[in-house]
């Protein structure tokens, strides 16, 4: 199975630059911040939003460079998923990220609170440098939609009437905002036409989604060792996901065990137990399938190139997460 890396080799160099470009942006006028960031961005990650961003950024026009503002395009989108990671780790208290300790972890929770304030209003500076309003508003929409998100996420906590809608609706808030309108963004900087505009932000729609229905499959999923915390982690915190959903209406007996918080000894495990006999995970990697199609077909217009066909291959690895 082809790495995430290598779906990235068009842009390898770019993400190179972008990634000693970010240490750089976050400066070192406060020291404590400046360890922050130098934790965030070193910490590893697969830096699929940029990525995606350079990738468009190549696919877009083929055999010309890759703009400054492109580049700055990609550098802001990762500083304002970092930013969203960084509040998310605070709210979910959660002590790990990829293996590393989080920075409220390790610097406390107003430091990691300041960190994640202070990274918000270095992209936005950023993003006002660009000196293109439409680009503007639409990351500024995505700042927005994080919250909103997270906001969604915490008064739906342990809610088993929660519909699949609903459930989609914050996850295109918290994941696929940022992905579909950095990659609109980069449409607009690349004066494409308004048709193609709306493809390159439904490329990033569908392909966010899909993301993070793999993400709530893998939850169940996933081994230990690879995500950092305990199986049902999302249930166990009242966060319902697609495979949950799915699952009450096959068991409606599980609505009891979500709405008294698995206050008995077993309710948990025995939850846990009724997601898996269910369709739930099946009638999910359908659903996040779908997702991933739609993504690829957004493409068709795009004309070929070693960064097109990447994109379309991203659509792919999506999926071979949970194959």
């Amino acid at each position: 199975m082809a790495s995430v890396t290598s779906l990235f080799a068009p842009v390898e160099s770019d993400l190179d630059l972008l990634a000693q470009n970010l240490k750089g942006l976050v400066g070192a006028r406060h020291p404590i911040l400046f360890a922050a960031a130098e934790h965030l961005f070193g910490a590893g990650g697969k830096r699929i939003r940029p990525a995606i961003v350079l990738l468009l950024s190549r696919a877009a026009v083929p055999g010309q460079d890759i703009t400054p503002k492109h580049r700055r395009l990609a550098e802001i989108t990762e500083m304002i998923h970092t930013a969203s990671l960084v509040h998310d780790d605070v709210v979910d208290e959660s002590s790990l990220r990829r293996g590393v300790p989080t920075v409220h972890s390790s610097f406390g929770n107003r430091i990691a609170v300041l960190a994640g304030d202070f990274l918000f209003a270095q992209s936005s500076w950023y993003l006002a440098n660009l000196d293109n309003l439409r680009v503007v508003k639409l990351l500024s929409q995505v700042i927005m939609d994080l919250a909103e998100g997270e906001i969604q996420q915490g008064l739906n906590r342990f809610d088993s009437s929660l519909s699949i809608e609903a459930y989609l609706e914050k996850s295109y808030f918290k994941t696929a905002s940022l992905i579909a309108n950095s990659s609109k963004s980069v449409g607009v900087l690349s004066q494409l036409p308004e048709a193609m505009i709306d493809q390159l932000y439904d490329y990033g729609r569908h392909l966010g989604l899909a993301f993070q229905i793999v993400d709530d499959i893998l939850d169940f999923t996933g081994s230990e060792d690879v995500l950092g915390k305990p199986a049902g982690s999302d249930l166990k915190s009242g966060n319902l996901t697609a495979p949950v959903l799915y699952a009450l209406k096959e068991h409606p007996g599980l609505s009891t065990l979500i709405e008294r918080e698995f206050a008995e000894v077993d309710d948990f495990q025995q939850a846990l137990e009724l997601v898996y006999q269910s369709s739930g995970l099946q009638r999910s990697r359908e659903l996040a399938a779908d997702h991933a199609r739609q993504a690829a077909d957004c493409l068709q217009h795009l004309p070929p190139s070693a960064a097109r066909q990447a994109l379309y291959d991203m659509a792919d690895y999506v999926l071979r997460r949970i194959s």
